[in-house]
């Protein structure tokens, strides 16, 4: 707490911004009176899945950029004991696909929040469907041409 104020803190890597980051920042904003958000660093997303499309650079300009947070900050661990302390945060907003990694901060006084993401659109499944597509577009663009045609043969004329 700041000054009689709750404190809610929630991050994420934001790859390829979607419409349940914004859910679970528009539930984190509701919770508490100041919102920051932790952007994971490239190196931090790269140490935990696949390497994200985003940049950093671009993903901290997005979370800046939206109406929700408070403050935007990097994030270069995925342990918050020191940010605990130095941010003060009473709440803490994660996805549920994190269940149980962050009930140590109840030890220390902060409120864990699983957002329920669900069955809907992430980063992973947006990437996913987009390789689908990129795939079947390929197979498509690579057998255009009619099977009965041979090529490197020159053909007779009449």
């Amino acid at each position: 707490m700041i000054a009689d104020k709750t404190v809610v803190y929630t991050s994420g890597a934001f790859d390829m911004l979607h419409v349940n980051h914004l859910k679970m920042i528009n539930y984190a904003r509701a919770l508490g009176d100041i919102l920051i958000v932790g952007v994971n660093t490239d190196e931090l997303v790269a140490s935990y899945k696949s390497q994200p499309i985003i940049p950093f650079e671009e993903r901290i300009a997005l979370m800046k950029a939206i109406k929700g947070p408070d403050i935007v900050i990097p994030q270069k661990s995925l342990d918050h004991t020191d940010k605990v302390k130095k941010l003060k945060f009473d709440i803490f907003v994660v996805g549920d696909d994190w269940v149980g990694k962050y009930d140590y901060l109840e030890k220390l006084g902060v409120s864990v929040v699983y957002f329920p993401y669900g069955d809907g659109v992430s980063s992973s499944s947006l990437k996913k469907r987009i390789w689908a597509n990129f795939e079947s577009i390929k197979a498509k663009t690579d057998n255009h041409f009619p099977a009965d045609i041979e090529f490197g043969k020159k053909e007779k004329k009449r």
